[in-house]
């Protein structure tokens, strides 16, 4: 298991290695991970990309989607791409959606084209004397 997000909220099984992983017919977020120094640090993952699908079967994985090309070179090989998926319990496509939000505002994924700021106008928060 590997925890991502604000505050490492969302608990996302894997990383497994992306090549030969048989993804579930479920609905789920899935985080594209690389492992930047596997030799110092064998442990540490780098989110590549962040998506969610309503069923990951159809998602072209491991190396039909769309994006996979941005993957592989992220990672160096089609070999040393990984992926995390988390399914959050009676999580409907807004709800998902909300959580592939956050996570791009924290990590900044290159692979993604869309891009969240972790923005909150002073009007929201308020202020104090």
């Amino acid at each position: 298991m590997i925890r991502l997000g604000s505050a490492a909220g969302y608990p996302f099984e894997g990383p497994r290695l992306l090549g030969g992983w048989t993804p579930p017919a479920t609905a789920a977020v899935y985080a594209v991970l690389r492992r930047p120094a596997p030799d110092e640090h064998p442990d540490r993952y780098a989110v590549v990309y962040i998506g969610h699908s309503d069923d990951l079967t159809r998602e072209g994985f491991p190396f039909r989607h769309a994006r996979a090309a941005c993957w592989i070179r992220r990672a160096g090989s089609r070999w040393k791409v990984h992926i995390g998926t988390y399914e959050p319990p009676g999580a409907g496509r807004a709800h998902r959606e909300q959580i592939v939000r956050e996570l791009l505002a924290v990590y900044r994924p290159r692979c993604n084209t869309e891009r969240f700021e972790h923005d909150w106008p002073a009007h929201w928060i308020g202020h104090s004397t």
